[in-house]
C-alpha cells in the first residue's frame, strides 16, 4: 500500500512538473530562477526621455497636450546559431533573430527590418514541400502558371497535385485561372537566414512584470526555419533574448490617452507590437 502511494505521488509530481514547464506564465516563472534571476536583452540605444524630447513636437500638439510616465516591457525573441549552404557551396554561420510574439525573422538590427509571411507559415504549419512552393513563386514576382512552376519543381503530375492541394488548403497560396500567386500582401520570406546584428548584448535583473509572453515557442520557430530553408540548414544553438520597446502615452484634453511605441535600439516608432 506504501508502495503504490508513493507511486502516486511520483507520477503526479512527473505531471506537475510538465504542466508548469509547458504552461508561458508559470515556465517563464521557473526559468527566471534557472536564470539566476537574470535575462539576456538587447542593449537599448535610447531612452524614453530622449524619445519624448526628439520626438516632442510629433507627439504633443499643443500644449494641453501631456506626457504620462513612459514604460518599458521586454519582447521576447529567439536566437539562433545557424549554419547553411551559399550558392558558392560552401558552409557559412551566422545567427538568425526571430520574434515569438509576431512570428517574424529580422533582417536587420539597425533598421529592425522584418520578413513578412513566416508567421502566417507558422499558424498554417507549413512543411519543407509547402515552401518548395512558396520559395519558387517569391523567387518569380510572386505567381507562375502551373505548368512553369512544375517545370521548376521537376516533379510530376502526381507530386504537383499533391503539393499544391496542401498549399492551397493552408491559404497560402490562391489559384488565378491557371496561375498559382502567393496569399500575402507583400511578401518576404525568401531570404538569406542571416540576421545583421549590430548591437550586444547585456544582462537584466529579473522582473516578469516586464516580460511580454511568448506566442510562438522555440519549436515552432526553429522547425518553420528548418522547412523554409531547406535540408542543408541547420540550428547549432537557441537561446531566449528580449527586445526593449516603450510604451509612451500622452493625455489629451478630452481626458483619452493616446499611446505610441518605441524600439529602444533603434529610436524608431513600431506598431503596436502585440
Amino acid at each position: 500500500m506504501r508502495f503504490s502511494s508513493t507511486l502516486v505521488i511520483a507520477a503526479t509530481a512527473g505531471i506537475c512538473s510538465w504542466w508548469l514547464l509547458n504552461y508561458t506564465s508559470v515556465g517563464d516563472a521557473i526559468q527566471a530562477y534557472v536564470e539566476n534571476g537574470e535575462f539576456l536583452t538587447l542593449e537599448a540605444r535610447y531612452s524614453a526621455e530622449h524619445l519624448m524630447q526628439t520626438q516632442r513636437a510629433t507627439l504633443l500638439p499643443g500644449e494641453q497636450y501631456i506626457f504620462q510616465e513612459p514604460s518599458l516591457k521586454f519582447y521576447p525573441f529567439l536566437l539562433m546559431e545557424v549554419k547553411y549552404p551559399q550558392p558558392s557551396g560552401k558552409t557559412k554561420e551566422g545567427a538568425i533573430l526571430w520574434s515569438m510574439v509576431d512570428g517574424e525573422m529580422v533582417i536587420d538590427t539597425t533598421t529592425w527590418q522584418q520578413t513578412h509571411g513566416f508567421e502566417d507559415a507558422i499558424n498554417a504549419r507549413a512543411n519543407q514541400f509547402d515552401f518548395l512552393i512558396l520559395n519558387t513563386l517569391a523567387a518569380h514576382h510572386g505567381a507562375l502558371i502551373v505548368q512553369k512552376l512544375q517545370i521548376l519543381l521537376n516533379v510530376d503530375d502526381s507530386a504537383m497535385k499533391k503539393m499544391l492541394e496542401s498549399v492551397l488548403s493552408k491559404h497560402l497560396v490562391v489559384m488565378r485561372g491557371n496561375e498559382v500567386a502567393l496569399h500575402f500582401q507583400n511578401p518576404q520570406f525568401h531570404v538569406i537566414p542571416n540576421t545583421k546584428i549590430n548591437q550586444s548584448l547585456a544582462t537584466k535583473p529579473y522582473n516578469h512584470e516586464q516580460r511580454i509572453s511568448k506566442r510562438y515557442t522555440q519549436n515552432q520557430i526553429e522547425s518553420i526555419a528548418k522547412a523554409a530553408f531547406g535540408k542543408d540548414f541547420a540550428v547549432r544553438n537557441s537561446k531566449v533574448v528580449f527586445l526593449p520597446i516603450y510604451r509612451i502615452e500622452v493625455l489629451n484634453p478630452d481626458g483619452s490617452l493616446t499611446t505610441s511605441f518605441w524600439n529602444a535600439l533603434t529610436g524608431q516608432r513600431v506598431n503596436n507590437p502585440l
